[in-house]
């Protein structure tokens, strides 16, 4: 019988109160993330983390960003902001997936499944991706049929993964209760496009 997967995109100091790109209500996400994974971890046939790890991620930085394609340093590869929240780190999971190295990436499938805290070169990125090293490879492996999409920012990184999840063939959940936008209006926008893609959205915690 197939099963179901949980994506937690992001959720990094980088991205929460205090970080290079915080985020209100970031931290509490994480909170909730790691109340939901010890109460309902064992649902799950696969769960993965996704992290921003940039190491020259070209025209993505800016010292002038627009905060649309460009942005202030964050989530910088090998820095204490660019790990896992620790309450995340603390659930010991098994499959950790960094993208952006050399390129800006917002969904969790354009990375590379890399359970260390190595800064890979351009070649060893490539290499692990030939390899089938990915988010696709990974879940394709498991057989599961269903994904639910939780973390930062839901007008990013949780919506891209969440729509490229869907393109997958994978029915989509997001957990609206475990995520947060940039700003409220992105959020608007983000949960249309999801919505339009016939991504469900609804609470995770107390269902």
């Amino acid at each position: 019988m197939a099963g179901k997967a949980l994506i937690i995109v992001d959720v990094q100091p980088t991205f929460c109160e205090g970080g290079e790109l915080g985020v209100e209500g970031g931290t509490a996400v994480a909170d909730r993330i790691a109340e939901y994974v010890k109460a309902h971890g064992d649902e799950y046939a696969y769960i993965a983390t996704t992290q921003d790890w940039h190491i020259e991620p070209g025209s993505h930085f800016s010292d002038h960003p627009d905060f649309v394609d460009s942005w202030p340093k964050h989530g910088v590869a090998g820095t204490p902001n660019a790990e896992l929240m620790p309450q995340i780190a603390a659930l010991n999971l098994k499959h950790h997936f960094k993208k952006g190295q050399y390129a800006s990436a917002y969904s969790g499938f354009e990375g590379i499944e890399d359970n260390t805290d190595r800064v890979q070169t351009r070649e060893e990125f490539a290499q692990m991706q030939k390899d089938g090293k990915t988010l696709a490879q990974g879940l394709k492996d498991v057989g599961v049929d269903h994904v639910d999409v939780v973390g930062l920012a839901e007008s990013h990184c949780v919506k891209e993964t969440a729509l490229d999840a869907k393109k997958l063939g994978y029915s989509v959940t997001v957990f609206e209760d475990m995520t947060e936008p940039v700003s409220e209006d992105q959020g608007v926008s983000a949960r249309k496009q999801m919505n339009e893609a016939g991504i469900e959205l609804k609470n995770g915690l107390g269902d």
